[in-house]
Order: C-alpha cells, then sequence, then structure tokens
C-alpha cells in the first residue's frame, strides 16, 4: 500500500495541481509540526508539568485560560515566526496581530489560528483540537494591524484543523477537496488516509447545546422542535442529538458521517453577535465544510460572505448536511 505523507502530498499539490506555491507549503507544513507538538504536550496530560488545570489567566475575549491554551499559543507563534512564509499572525488567545520579529524575514502570508478548541475539555480526557486559517496579506497593508486580516472567509488560500483524540488528525483543505491525514507516533509524520472527504447531503444527527434553547430565536426553536418530534413530527423520522462541547470534535463528525451543527444567535448573545469567531473559527470550519460539498450560514447569509469588522468578531454558525441547513436558512427568511 502506498503511503503518503503530508509532504507528499503537498508537493503534489504544488508541482502537478498548482493549486498552491513553494511557500504555502512550507507554511503548511511547519503549522503541522506546531499541531504536533501540542499533540504530545497534550498526550503527557497529568504526567508533564504545567500541562492542566486553569493558567490563571484571562484571554481577550475574557475567558479564563488553561494552561495547554497558553502553551499551545506559544508553539504556534514560536513554530511559525521564522520561516519567512508569514507576513503576520493572529490568535483567538491575543488581542491585538502578532508581528513577525525584524530578524526574520517577511512572507506574503496571513496565519489566523485558535490554538486549543474546546480546552475546557482537556481536564477530563475529551478530544480537543486546533483550527487554523490562511490568507494572502493585501498588496501594501501592514501586518501588525487588524484592517490585514479583516478578509471574507471566501478569500482563505487553505484551511484546516488538528484532532487530538484516540488519534491525532490533521483535516486540510487548500481548495482542492478535503483531505484527512492520521499521525504515524512511530514516524513522526501525518499520513493521508482519507481523500476527498464529502459531507452526505442528508443527515438524521444535529448537534446542538440544548441547555440554552430558552434563550434561541424562533427560527432554531421550530427546527430543533421538529426533529424532536421524530417518526411522530413533521420530519417523519427520528433523530440523534450529538454535542461534544468542542467544535473540532462536533465538525469532524460531520464530515465523517453527516449532520448539522447549531450555535445560533440567542437572547443573550445579540450584543456581541453570536458565541463563535469568525476568523478563528467559523471561517476556516465554513471552507473545509463547503470544500466537502456541505454548506455554511449565520442563518441569514453564507458565513464565507460575511465582511469582517473586527479581528474577534463573533457570529451565529449552523453548518454541516446541505440539505438540513438549506431548511434552517429558509426558515429564518420566514421570519
Amino acid at each position: 500500500m502506498r503511503r503518503i505523507t503530508l509532504s507528499r502530498y503537498l508537493i503534489e499539490e504544488q508541482r502537478e495541481k498548482g493549486r498552491i506555491n513553494a511557500d504555502l507549503r512550507l507554511l503548511i507544513e511547519v503549522v503541522a509540526r506546531a499541531c504536533k507538538r501540542i499533540a504530545i504536550a497534550i498526550g503527557k496530560g497529568g504526567l508533564g508539568e504545567g500541562v492542566l488545570g486553569d493558567a490563571g489567566s484571562d484571554n481577550v475575549q475574557g475567558e479564563a485560560q488553561k494552561k495547554l491554551d497558553v502553551l499551545s499559543n506559544e508553539i504556534f507563534l514560536e513554530a511559525n515566526e521564522w520561516g519567512g512564509h508569514l507576513a503576520g499572525m493572529a490568535s483567538e488567545e491575543m488581542e491585538l496581530p502578532h508581528a513577525i520579529p525584524n530578524r526574520y524575514p517577511q512572507g506574503e502570508y496571513l496565519l489566523l489560528f485558535d490554538p486549543l478548541d474546546g480546552s475546557s475539555n482537556i481536564d477530563i480526557n475529551v478530544s480537543v483540537g486546533t483550527i487554523f486559517s490562511v490568507l494572502k496579506c493585501p498588496e501594501g497593508a501592514d501586518p501588525t494591524r487588524e484592517a490585514a486580516f479583516l478578509q471574507p472567509g471566501s478569500a482563505q488560500v487553505a484551511a484546516g484543523y488538528a484532532v487530538y483524540g484516540p488519534t491525532t488528525l490533521l483535516v486540510l483543505s487548500v481548495g482542492d477537496g478535503v483531505a484527512c491525514f492520521t499521525l504515524d507516533r512511530e514516524l513522526g509524520s501525518f499520513v493521508l488516509t482519507r481523500e476527498h472527504l464529502q459531507i452526505p447531503p442528508d443527515t438524521r444527527e444535529f448537534a446542538i447545546n440544548m441547555s440554552n434553547q430558552r434563550h434561541w430565536e424562533a427560527p432554531v426553536q421550530r427546527y430543533v422542535g421538529e426533529l424532536l418530534q421524530g417518526s411522530g413530527g413533521p420530519r417523519g423520522r427520528d433523530f440523534n442529538m450529538r454535542w461534544v462541547a468542542s467544535m473540532v470534535a462536533d465538525v469532524h463528525r460531520i464530515l465523517t458521517r453527516g449532520g448539522v451543527f447549531l450555535y445560533p444567535l440567542d437572547a443573550r448573545m445579540g450584543q456581541q453577535g453570536g458565541k463563535l469567531r469568525l476568523l478563528y473559527e467559523a471561517n476556516p470550519m465554513s471552507f473545509i465544510v463547503e470544500q466537502a460539498g456541505g454548506s455554511a450560514s449565520t442563518g441569514r447569509q453564507r458565513i464565507l460572505d460575511v465582511r469582517p469588522a473586527a479581528l474577534h468578531q463573533r457570529v451565529p454558525v449552523i453548518l454541516g448536511s446541505r440539505n438540513e441547513v438549506e431548511r434552517i436558512v429558509a426558515y429564518h427568511g420566514e421570519r
């Protein structure tokens, strides 16, 4: 059996298909190495010094940080700042963009990342992950200012995520479909294990935090209410609910076997616009989902068409199997 490593896959995307250039290939390889370092730290768990527990600090969102949030952010910054592929970086954990030190060469790309998604699950040994997005730095833009990063998700040239679970996976799209790589721990390499992932257009699974039900808007109340009625309701069939509370894990399940993921707008989020961050979570995941044949919407507009107004902007997120997402969007349009 031919084993295709991530490096070989990227070289073929560059040389044979012309999808990416050498700098983008090398950038993705550096990101993958950072993910391997994070996987090692997570794998040590309580055996590692300074890995589990609270960091005693808050991030720019005002959320309590875990020690691994801080460690993962540092790993990403250190791994990517010296390679010469980046003009700048932005992290969910940091208020402002991270400037590339003057002693290193600058490239043409911008890297945005959530270094450790679902970190509240760390201490109970549930799957967590890393999400990343790559943009081109606009010509003449200052990569130390947030304006350079305020591009719609449709401008992404690559996006991906890592899942740190029973196996460590890297899921990637460079605009040529979606591929999944598994970390071979003995070799230390990501190896292609699935290619051309496709999300089924129909599903019987949905993922949503039901504890927020009383706060949802009417279209989401209607949609979930119909699902809960099962075969005796208007949908005429039973649905299963799954909720890991780690976006990476929930979206990966959908990418693997179909489903719909909702973190909708609710009455408590009106001023902040939603729960999930557009640039670090919604855009890269929507790029991947659309590349796999699914759909992604705020309920009112395609996520990849949203023009960001701020580096840490939040949006409602509804993504997954195309027919279910379209139904939810239609319910929003009937209001």
